[in-house]
């Protein structure tokens, strides 16, 4: 007797659940950087949670046999979900879970659908947060600006006088740094690397290590000739030493044959 063997969440194919809505995803630099740097930042923030799955620019479904109600949220969070393997879409019943949050990267073309439409969908079906980010600084005022959801409704959260977020479901400062929503670790006060920066970090830190172990090869050397020269001293103590005594046996021997007086 076989036991059906149910596939992993968001994984199997279903016609009714397509993995794209058709539509094109061309946007700017400005937003295919901002999106890949939360993406990358958000993943290695989460690189030890198996329960909790980033997406970037992924379907969401968000009621069963109903495929037409559906969103591509630019960046995602979930909670609670049952591994991070690779998904086709994020179907909300299959998973258990709706995303904890969300982050939309707002353009001319997206700008409406974020703040009017967007808002009501992640707010019923339950998304904690919901943050808004405008890369270029010309589609919203602030350009950062984020909610949290309050008896099934979002309400603004406040910003401190910088104008930075904080995320209680990210555990993160949020601080539009340019054309990046950077993610600050409240614990060290510094944001997430980029790529590159990461890159940086990790040439650096190979420089770094290649200098130790020239430092450390030059304190080989160093102490291989301290030891050289205590071994020299030493035989030359055991030697000093050796003639002393046998000086003093000679004048032992000298004094020994001298004639009594």
């Amino acid at each position: 007797m076989s036991l059906l063997v149910r596939p992993l969440p968001g994984t199997a194919r279903d016609p009714l659940y397509p993995d794209s809505d058709g539509l094109p995803m061309g946007e700017t630099d400005f937003h295919f950087i901002a999106i890949k740097y939360l993406y990358g930042a958000l993943s290695y923030w989460f690189r030890s949670r198996d329960d909790v799955y980033v997406a970037a620019n992924m379907l969401l479904y968000y009621e069963e046999r109903s495929p037409a109600k559906n969103r591509g949220p630019d960046v995602m969070v979930s909670k609670g979900v049952r591994g991070k393997h690779r998904r086709r879409s994020f179907r909300t019943w299959e998973e258990g879970v709706v995303p904890a949050a969300i982050i939309e990267i707002t353009s001319i073309g997206t700008q409406r659908e974020d703040e009017i439409v967007k808002p009501h969908v992640y707010a019923g079906i339950g998304v904690k947060e919901y943050f808004m980010f405008d890369p270029e600084g010309q589609y919203l005022r602030p350009r950062l600006r984020g909610f949290q959801l309050v008896d099934e409704e979002y309400e603004p959260m406040t910003a401190d006088a910088a104008g930075n977020l904080y995320s209680s479901e990210l555990g993160m400062r949020l601080v539009a740094d340019d054309e990046l929503l950077r993610l600050v670790d409240p614990a060290t006060g510094k944001p997430l690397p980029t790529e590159e920066e990461y890159a940086e970090q990790l040439e650096q830190a190979a420089e770094q290590l290649e200098q130790a172990a020239e430092q450390l090869e030059q304190t080989k050397e160093q102490l291989e000739q301290t030891k050289e020269q205590l071994e020299q001293a030493n035989e030359q103590a055991q030697a000093e030493r050796q003639r002393a005594s046998e000086l003093e046996a000679e004048l032992a021997r000298l004094r020994a044959s001298r004639p009594a007086p």
